[in-house]
């Protein structure tokens, strides 16, 4: 690749990374960021995400500035049947992107609408990972994720090979800024948390990758029997339900330790809560993810998905059975048993987590 860019005369000043969405795909595709800037220590790098995930790479310190894509207000044009405005719209944006001169463009997304704002940019080099969405024909060169998807960030890290990038340390890393640790300290004051705490994040988009709430249950009334610590749920505002049963099925624990959080956060506030867990338990999500990013202890419960198995962390633990339906990802052949998930039970569960908190420590649920 770094042949590919002399043959053409582009030294990389200027680079754009499209990763629009979703929070957990952008968390493990950070890695790629922190590459570029040691391999370009002097080039200026930009990340277009979709509005909600802005302040997520806020305080990353490999990324110098985040762009928004007005995803919203396109849509809301193309619904009105406005398309001379969509148009125009179109049109402003992409003036906008060409103003920074990208040099380098990659497609770390992976589809047609990526691909599509990555040609809007005017980058003059553009990379992209291979689309089922037939997006090649926007790009220069394609680039064919490694087919051993074990490994954490695997199809970023084909594409820090693919360019020719220094990868050592190629783990997904997030940082906080100042606003979003005073955010996470207000929210914690305004719940009464002030002591070290243990987050729970259960919720996730498919029901084949949620672990039972009865699971959660028991195991947020062992974590609250044997740690002074408080638990933490946390969630967006639709699993707010979810949350409340969990914590019904619970009933009394300690001090009323297992506390709701659930769709009580912005993306800032979250980001502050998980960065400053004792440890972190999850399913395969966005917040879940988050932990690793964060280097804080962590433990994955993966089923029908299986994004990774190996971390190269210490401190973070998958915990994933090889059933031969697994990973099923969005065909389960269960008929709803999410056998898979059933398996993951809380005393092993409890087990991995006494490897981070040894003050978990004691009989078998």
């Amino acid at each position: 690749m770094k042949d590919r860019l002399r043959r053409n005369r582009i030294r990389p000043d200027s680079i754009l990374i499209v990763r629009l969405s979703a929070m957990g795909d952008i968390v493990m595709a950070t890695p790629l960021a922190s590459a570029l800037k040691r391999t370009y220590p002097m080039a200026k790098i930009c990340w277009l995400v979709q509005p909600e995930w802005r302040d997520l790479l806020a305080g990353h310190p490999a990324v110098d500035e985040v762009l928004v894509w007005p995803r919203n207000e396109w849509t809301e044009l193309w619904r009105e049947k406005k398309l001379l405005s969509l148009l125009n719209a179109v049109r402003s944006f992409g003036r906008y992107l060409k103003g920074f001169r990208f040099d380098l463009g990659i497609d770390a997304q992976g589809l047609l609408k990526s691909a599509f704002l990555l040609r809007l940019s005017g980058a003059r080099y553009r990379i992209g990972l291979k689309s089922k969405e037939r997006s090649h024909w926007l790009l220069d060169e394609v680039v064919v994720a490694n087919p051993d998807n074990s490994r954490i960030s695997s199809e970023y890290l084909s594409l820090a090979d693919a360019l020719g990038l220094v990868t050592r340390s190629f783990e997904p890393t997030l940082v906080l800024d100042g606003d979003q640790r005073e955010a996470s300290k207000r929210l914690l004051d305004s719940v009464g948390v002030s002591s070290p705490y243990i987050t729970l994040c259960p919720f996730t988009t498919r029901p084949q990758k949620h672990w039972p709430e009865t699971y959660w249950a028991e195991f947020g009334t062992a974590l609250c029997q044997r740690s002074e610590r408080p638990v933490l749920l946390l969630g967006g505002e639709a699993d707010d339900a979810a949350a409340r049963r969990i914590v019904d099925l619970a009933g009394e624990t300690r001090n009323g330790q297992l506390l709701n959080l659930a769709g009580r956060t912005t993306i800032a506030e979250a980001a502050g809560l998980v960065a400053g867990s004792d440890l972190v338990v999850g399913v395969d999500t966005g917040l879940g993810h988050m932990g690793i990013a964060f280097d804080r202890p962590t433990v994955m419960l993966f089923g029908s998905t299986r994004p990774y198995t190996v971390t190269t962390q210490d401190n973070v633990d998958v915990l994933y059975h090889d059933m031969h339906c697994a990973p099923c990802r969005r065909h389960p052949t269960c008929n709803g048993a999410y056998t898979c998930m059933k398996n993951l039970v809380v005393g092993d569960v409890l087990e991995h987590c006494q490897k981070f908190l040894p003050d978990l420590s004691g009989p078998r649920p």
